[in-house]
């Protein structure tokens, strides 16, 4: 009896249910309000006021004309930005928006499935809007990357636009006016109409060109003409802490200019009215890397020019940067290629983007005479041997790699070894040298990837337009410069999981990786210069120089089967306090016992002692000479004349 009444309970809880409808989704038509943009010109205009003069609360306040509105308005925040390949525009440092017509307020709603739209409430008859906001530049590194200091700003104007939707920004016409504090310089690919005391007026421009024209501002500022007998200008714009670190050596300024000559020996042509390096010498702000069509923004530590012969590392920024210019803004991935900002771009192609724009960025700076010959060779020992000890490339396919900057916004990872992140740029970089050198073999010497750059990113010599390319064009380009099963070669080094690192273009180009116990003199100064102890080719790990924190364990390393994790703290080391030479020490005794290293780390509030079982010494790595291989790497890093 106990059994039906409990079986009749059930049937009664069932047959409730059934009678009452648990909740469905609620339907969701992304962007269904949302007109589409189309290639038509817009109405009206947008009308750009700037200030950009409040330094110590880093607040940018912008006032926005927009006319040719309609009763149907919304206005779009730049989402996926060019450069970033990624959704990664900062709405939340908007505040304040206020939006009026006619001297009234306009009510304003925001849409809750795309979130950077912004719906606008116009009465009929409003021809024009007045739109205010406030863009809180970050003043902590705790809430982003630092774009303003007491000395120098860098602005992107994405960050301070809302635009119509429905339109190609290419049709939106902008005009622009920019105020900064007083006898402060700046430098823009933007021209100017008029320059007078603390406002600048800039000259009428499409929304796209205006976007990818960011401006770099100073209290110390330098210009330096790269191109003096050229036909179209190149600047190199310095903006440092200080004034003395702009001092430059003429041996240093003309390599700068060889940078540009060299780029040209490659490409044969450019795409640009003129060229802008905007680059910052500062520890203040960000030390930023990202290209645009006719400037590109750069950054690196306060002395790198003042300490040239320490600062190598690092040093093929600027011509990786000059290089997007013909491939990434010129030549552009069809699928990385949107009418608008808020349109999704798809990176299955930065393989071409960024992995051949790193190397032809380090092949030029080894050219142009920014790297001797054996600080190029160093720095692709370094890349090569990343590659083998990564064990992530076990399980996931470079091509995969693409999707990183969707994936994860550059966020810090704790098994970056494991994990892969942006492997598209130096893994990529090593397999176009791996073409390199079979076009070279293949074609003994006559031809090179320096023709395929030739005839893929030279075209329209003068043009700005941009031009899309798609896989099958990368391999028709390849195949018009040596016939080879070139969409073979390159899916299967895109596509594999778990073969060895992709060493052939060295290996062809005349060189082995090889280790020593010391480290090349570009990775000791880059160790200084970073204040970083790079062990990631012995026991398998980096760590802070001066307090032993752990930055990073590689997979399967003896640091990762000792228990180490990136955040910890190496305290002590067979029972010594820490120091980056009492570790070495104990790692060079190791290699003549058997016992193991003992460790004790710091994890948050826990101790631990660890056994580190590793015999085989310090381990760095460098490019050994084989002659029995032409040096066709040699040849490819010698300057064109």
């Amino acid at each position: 009896m106990k059994q039906i009444l409990i079986s009749m309970a059930i049937g009664c809880v069932l047959s409730a249910g059934a009678a009452q409808a648990s909740p469905g989704p609620t339907p969701i038509a992304p962007g269904a309000s949302i007109v589409a943009p189309k290639d038509r010109a817009y109405a009206g205009e947008i009308r750009l006021k700037v200030d950009a003069s409040d330094l110590e609360r880093r607040i940018v306040h912008v006032h926005e004309t927009l006319s040719g509105v309609g009763s149907d308005l919304v206005l779009l925040y730049p989402k996926w930005l060019p450069g970033t390949h990624a959704p990664e525009g900062p709405i939340d440092r908007l505040a304040g928006i206020r939006i009026a017509a006619n001297g009234a307020p306009v009510p304003w709603s925001r849409d809750t499935v795309d979130v950077y739209a912004f719906h606008v409430h116009l009465s009929p008859g409003v021809k024009s809007i007045d739109i205010d906001f406030d863009y809180l530049s970050p003043t902590s590194p705790k809430v982003g990357a630092i774009e303003i200091s007491r000395d120098i700003l860098l602005l992107e104007w994405n960050e301070l636009v809302l635009y119509p939707a429905g339109y190609f920004t290419r049709q939106i016409p902008v005009e622009a006016s920019l105020t900064l504090p007083a006898d402060w310089k700046f430098a823009s690919a933007l021209e100017t109409v008029t320059t007078g005391g603390k406002e600048t007026q800039f000259k009428r421009v499409n929304l796209a060109t205006f976007v990818d024209s960011p401006v770099y501002a100073g209290r110390y500022a330098s210009r330096l003409d790269l191109d003096p007998s050229g036909a179209t200008a190149v600047h190199l714009n310095l903006f440092a802490d200080r004034p003395e670190l702009l001092a430059i050596k003429p041996e240093q300024l003309e390599a700068h200019r060889n940078l540009v000559r060299q780029a040209y020996q490659v490409f044969g042509s450019h795409h640009y009215a003129h060229y802008d390096f905007l680059y910052s010498l500062s520890d203040q702000i960000q030390q930023n890397g990202l290209e645009h069509h006719q400037s590109s923004e750069d950054g690196s530590d306060p002395n790198s020019i003042t300490d040239w012969d320490k600062t190598a590392y690092g040093r093929d920024l600027l011509a990786h940067e000059f290089t997007h210019s013909w491939n990434g803004k010129f030549r552009r991935p069809a699928d990385l290629w949107t009418p608008n900002f808020n349109v999704p771009m798809q990176d299955s192609l930065l393989w071409v983007y960024e992995g051949q724009t790193q190397y032809w960025g380090q092949v030029l700076t080894a050219r142009s005479g920014l790297w001797t010959p054996q600080q190029a060779r160093d720095q692709l020992a370094l890349t090569a041997a990343s590659y083998v000890i990564q064990a992530g490339r076990r399980w996931r396919a470079l091509q995969d790699t693409t999707n990183d900057e969707i994936i994860n916004p550059r966020r810090p990872m704790s098994w970056l070894s494991w994990q892969r992140f942006e492997d598209y740029y130096s893994e990529s970089q090593l397999i176009w040298l791996d073409a390199d050198t079979l076009i070279r073999e293949r074609s003994q010497g006559k031809r090179s990837l320096d023709d395929f750059a030739r005839s893929f990113f030279g075209i329209d010599d003068g043009g700005f337009v941009t031009v899309t390319y798609t896989f099958e064009d990368v391999v028709k380009a390849l195949n018009a410069v040596e016939p080879y099963d070139w969409s073979g070669f390159l899916r299967a080094r895109l596509d594999s999981i778990g073969k060895p690192a992709p060493l052939d273009g060295l290996q062809r180009g005349g060189y082995k990786l090889v280790y020593s116990d010391t480290p090349s003199e570009l990775l000791k100064t880059h160790e200084d210069q970073a204040k970083r102890v790079n062990l990631l080719y012995s026991i398998g790990v980096e760590l802070d120089d001066k307090d032993g924190t752990v930055l990073e364990v590689i997979w399967d390393s003896a640091a990762f089967k000792a228990k180490m994790t990136e955040g910890s703290v190496l305290l002590a080391i067979n029972g010594a306090a820490y120091s980056a030479d009492v570790l070495k020490d104990a790692i060079r005794a190791a290699k003549s016992t058997t016992l193991p290293i003992e460790l004790i780390v710091k994890t948050g509030d826990r101790y631990r002692v660890l056994s580190l079982d590793y015999h085989d010494g310090l381990r760095y790595p460098r490019l050994e000479r084989d002659q029995s291989v032409p040096a066709r790497l040699d040849d490819i890093l010698a300057a064109r004349k």
